[in-house]
């Protein structure tokens, strides 16, 4: 099994005091949020998290709070279908050759957050201070729609 990234891996290492473990899946959370709203979501987690994802749909928790509860802090290829998996492989990991040659997903990440908290003269302690919000994901949701576009382009998929 392909893991793609794990909450405790980041609250479980050099993660900042006084935050909760949940920061550690803020990104990770507005990814899944938006495979679930692109139809990439697995079978799977759509039937063992149906009450959650609805829930998420109707921005009731966010992303991180649905992937501390509903998968346990774990994103795995189980979670998403082919495509969503072709396109994690290439974007969501790191050192990738779409990622290099465009950008991957924590470069976008952190880029785009840097340069907001830049524009309203800020700057974020860390990656874990970044917001868990709707707000924020809408801002991370129109660049993974840009390299969603881009990767399709890249690989041929219509």
């Amino acid at each position: 099994m392909s893991k793609y990234d794990d909450a405790s891996w980041h609250y479980g290492g050099d993660f900042p005091e006084g935050l909760v473990e949940k920061n550690g899946a803020t990104h990770t959370g507005m990814f899944i949020n938006w495979c679930i709203d692109k139809g990439l979501a697995s079978k799977e987690l759509l039937e063992d998290s149906q009450e959650e994802i609805e829930q998420l749909k109707h921005r009731k928790i966010t992303g991180a709070e649905f992937v501390m509860d509903a998968m346990d802090g774990k994103f795995s290829e189980y979670d998403l279908n082919a495509m969503g998996n072709a396109f994690a492989e290439d974007y969501y990991k790191d050192e990738t050759d779409f990622g290099n040659k465009f950008s991957s997903f924590a470069d976008d990440y952190v880029n785009l957050f840097d340069a907001k908290a830049e524009e309203n003269d800020y700057e974020y302690e860390t990656f874990y201070h970044i917001e868990d919000t709707y707000e924020n994901y809408d801002l991370m949701k129109q660049i993974i729609d840009y390299r969603f576009e881009e990767w399709k382009e890249y690989r041929g998929v219509n």
